[in-house]
């Protein structure tokens, strides 16, 4: 009996002691990764003690906002050049960089049937609404442009063009049916690896420059040793299954 209230002291020691070292990290998340981003952070938390505060947005969005001064401690971009320009800027810290996930475009609609497994929709014209994110603040609304600039249809299309401020946006355009269809993140359209409704057409990766998602601890992060913490768990196991079951594709 001594031995077993021994063990639960021990037991409960050592959670005291993950609850006094505990740190916060503050993210900055790309907003085609919410969903697996919560399930990582609550993971994260669960296994490290650790909190994590989220904030979803486009890129270039808290590019900006990381350049005022936001108190963000890592950023999870979804390009490859926010993060790298920050840390030319030393607002990031270069040698935490990496890419943590591979994006994958697709052309969307909530509509069963609508969007055909070839994209020849968009050649045929007989739609209203076609959304996509600012190429200029979301890395996938550029892969859109670039997707429509490679089949010689982006001047074709001007009159049918919706813009989303984030892939966040750009996917309740379509969802809502305020826009038949639209370019989205495939994870966004991804439940535990398959596809969950509506009609698509995955963008073959030739037609768009790779999404290279990079991640990075921002020179200005409070709690260093949580940012560090987290961004070693995102390259972890228990992430990499998450973030495959999204569809995405590990570097």
């Amino acid at each position: 009996m001594k031995a077993i209230k021994l063990s639960l002291l021990g037991v409960l020691l050592a959670a005291v002691a993950q609850v006094a070292n505990a740190g916060e990290v503050n993210a900055a998340v790309a907003a085609n990764f919410t969903a697996p981003m919560q399930q990582i952070a609550e993971l994260f938390q669960k296994d490290t003690g650790n909190t994590v505060k989220l904030s979803f947005g486009s890129s270039g969005k808290f590019t900006a906002q990381i350049k005022q001064g936001a108190p963000f401690d890592v950023f999870l971009a979804a390009d490859e050049k926010n993060p790298k320009l920050l840390g030319e800027e030393g607002l990031a810290v270069e040698s935490t960089r990496f890419v943590y996930a591979l994006g994958k475009l697709v052309l969307w609609s909530a509509q069963p049937g609508f969007v055909d497994d070839k994209g020849a929709v968009l050649r045929k014209g007989n739609y209203n609404k076609l959304a996509y994110a600012d190429p200029k603040l979301a890395p996938y609304g550029l892969a859109a442009k670039e997707t429509l600039d490679e089949m010689g249809l982006w001047n074709v299309v001007q009159s049918k063009l919706v813009t989303g401020e984030s892939i966040a946006q750009t996917y309740q355009f379509a969802s809502s049916g305020n826009a038949e269809m639209a370019f989205v993140a495939l994870s966004q359209i991804t439940k535990d690896g398959k596809v969950s409704e509506g009609s698509w057409w995955l963008v073959p990766a030739h037609m768009y420059n790779p999404i290279k998602q990079n991640a990075v601890m921002l020179t200005a992060a409070k709690d260093q040793a949580a940012a560090k913490a987290f961004l070693q768990y995102l390259k972890g196991d228990k992430a990499a299954a998450i973030i495959r079951s999204f569809g995405y594709e590990m570097p």
